[in-house]
């Protein structure tokens, strides 16, 4: 959906994903008109503002998904999904996410991710510094872990990837898409300072690329990452600077981590199981 100003939401088929064939844009006054066969929503400015005012009556009884990227910003445990619409289908990414959400009367499903590396690059890791891939991490704070970057970079070298990381130290600026796992390639280890979010598919984009992982033992990362097996997790900052600091005196054992991080990224987050999931989906809500 599109409009003249290019508002958030509007924008089309830009970046620098490699968009297919099967996805058209539409110019948003013309959308009443058109025919589908059901309505995907992905944020609440959709479901709440879009939906009564630019969708037909016919197309808002439409089969209808909304898919809900992050555990609930208010309270963690306490608040109510505004989907409530038990025609609708609530879709969420993580099995933690719906675990917290209240998802009322609205029935519930999880699509785990699914990531096709953009590149073929594989990890070196020559660099002796650790990766955090953040974005406005300055202004996101604590949620995101920015006294923890703060706080670890005073005791391992750190390199702060994404959108407004010249603000910080160690801020190297924002990586495209088509940019960011060589970053990922060249870095001994990928470090996740996030207290409370979903699971990043930057991350995931690391392990596929074999690079090992440090991050805190909260949300779906405590399912994903075996310490001392495929990565590190922990609740202790001093824990995390000390295993960062082993895994720059010995690249062998990040390359072990990292291999065991690939082969389960590959099992879990591949992006055919991710295809098959949501085609399973889409088949038990238009039928």
């Amino acid at each position: 959906m599109t409009d003249p100003a290019g508002s958030p939401g509007r924008v089309g088929r830009v970046g620098a994903l490699p968009w297919g064939d099967n996805v058209h844009e539409a110019p948003v006054e013309q959308i009443a008109t058109m025919p589908f066969d059901l309505v995907l929503y992905q944020h609440r400015a959709g479901w709440d503002e879009d939906r009564p005012r630019w969708l037909s009556e016919a197309q808002q009884r439409l089969p209808r998904v909304y898919l809900e990227h992050d555990p609930p910003q208010q309270h963690p445990t306490d608040t109510l999904h505004w989907v409530q619409d038990p025609g609708a289908m609530l879709v969420h990414c993580t099995h933690f996410n719906a675990l917290m959400w209240d998802a009322g009367r609205t029935p519930t499903r999880v699509v785990e991710h699914g990531v096709r590396p953009l590149t073929q690059v594989v990890y070196r890791g020559e660099l002796e510094r650790g990766l955090v891939v953040v974005n406005h991490l300055q202004r996101r704070g604590r949620r995101l872990g920015a006294d923890l970057y703060r706080e670890l970079l005073e005791r391992v070298p750190l390199t702060l990837v994404g959108m407004g990381s010249e603000a910080l130290p160690g801020g190297w600026g924002e990586a495209s898409q088509l940019e960011l796992p060589a970053h990922m390639a060249s870095h001994r280890f990928f470090l996740h300072p996030v207290r409370y979010t979903s699971l990043g598919l930057a991350l995931i984009e690391a392990m596929l690329i074999g690079q090992p992982v440090v991050g805190l033992a909260t949300t779906e990362l405590a399912t994903v990452i075996r310490s001392g097996e495929n990565g590190f997790i922990d609740n202790r900052p001093q824990a995390l600077a000390d295993t960062m600091a082993r895994l720059l005196r010995d690249p062998g054992l990040a390359r072990e981590w990292g291999e065991r991080g690939r082969e389960l990224a590959r099992e879990r987050f591949n992006i055919d199981r991710f295809v098959a999931d949501w085609m399973q989906l889409l088949h038990e809500v238009t039928t």
